[in-house]
């Protein structure tokens, strides 16, 4: 009498004799490891295989699309800002008068004083805010805006706008505004206002709305005296020219690869923050 050859056994579970098989790879399977395909069924080793053989989804500025992302950057500038805005309620034991606090008087930005050196205030006067109705409508802004800034463009390069359009806000105030005391994030979340336009323009969407929104907070700007116009017109300026030079400027140099238009665009994020530093730098020369 011949004896029966032994039964198959799962690649990956030897002990277990199957007479089932991955109709990809041919390899034997016990059920565990076999899932349906739309034709037969792939074991879970061919189905990784593929998962990484497929590039993944990108945005138009070359961003992975992942599910479920949360916009991680954004809520963390809101926290940065919240936090700082307690700490200068807390000095100053108002949550009105809230520019009373050292820190405040420490970090609000004001030119004299940036051309004595102290240049950490171009940046520390970016999460500064005075009372909580101005901390509430830049968080407002910056919470509905930049979640799909972040998304459209990677948190990091999300990151750089939004830092390029505050020193952009603070060298336009250190050119035209150099009389005054300019703080909050103002700056920033009107370049993250001109990054969604090229944003739109790019994905050739309407941008009409965001032009109405801008054109709206431009002339509140110019209308109600305290608000700092320059810094304003300044943090447009930066974030449109970094966000058109990451989506745009890839294109018009003809990019043979989505490595080579991250590169451009990085280079076109900093070439924007040199030429705002060098304004600033060059103004508070002038002023000593």
């Amino acid at each position: 009498m011949t004896a029966q050859p032994p039964a198959p056994t799962c690649v990956r579970h030897p002990q277990r004799p199957t007479g089932l098989a991955c109709t990809r790879c041919g390899r034997p399977a016990c059920p565990e490891c076999l899932r349906p395909a739309a034709v037969g069924q792939h074991c879970v080793d061919c189905l990784r295989q593929e998962q990484r053989d497929v590039p993944p989804v990108r945005t138009v500025a070359g961003a992975p699309v992942a599910r479920a992302s949360l916009p991680y950057v954004t809520y963390a500038l809101i926290a940065i800002n919240v936090a700082v805005f307690a700490v200068t309620a807390a000095q100053a034991g108002s949550l009105v008068n809230n520019r009373a606090s050292a820190l405040f008087t420490d970090w609000v930005l004001f030119p004299p004083l940036v051309a004595d050196g102290q240049w950490f205030r171009v940046i520390g006067s970016g999460f500064l805010h005075y009372g909580p109705i101005h901390l509430l409508l830049n968080m407002f802004a910056l919470y509905v805006i930049g979640r799909d800034g972040e998304l459209v463009l990677g948190r990091l390069r999300y990151l750089a706008v939004y830092l390029v359009s505050m020193l952009g806000g603070s060298a336009a105030v250190m050119v035209f505004s150099q009389d005054s005391a300019t703080a909050g994030a103002s700056g920033a979340v009107y370049g993250l206002f001109g990054a969604i336009t090229v944003i739109l323009i790019r994905l050739r969407q309407n941008p009409n709305q965001m032009l109405i929104l801008i054109g709206i907070n431009v002339f509140i700007s110019f209308s109600l005296p305290g608000i700092s116009l320059w810094g304003h017109l300044g943090g447009l300026a930066a974030g449109t020219l970094a966000t058109l030079g990451i989506l745009f400027l890839p294109t018009w140099l003809r990019a043979k690869s989505q490595d080579t238009a991250r590169l451009i665009g990085w280079v076109a994020v900093a070439v924007v923050a040199l030429v705002v530093v060098g304004v600033i730098g060059a103004t508070a020369m002038s002023l000593t």
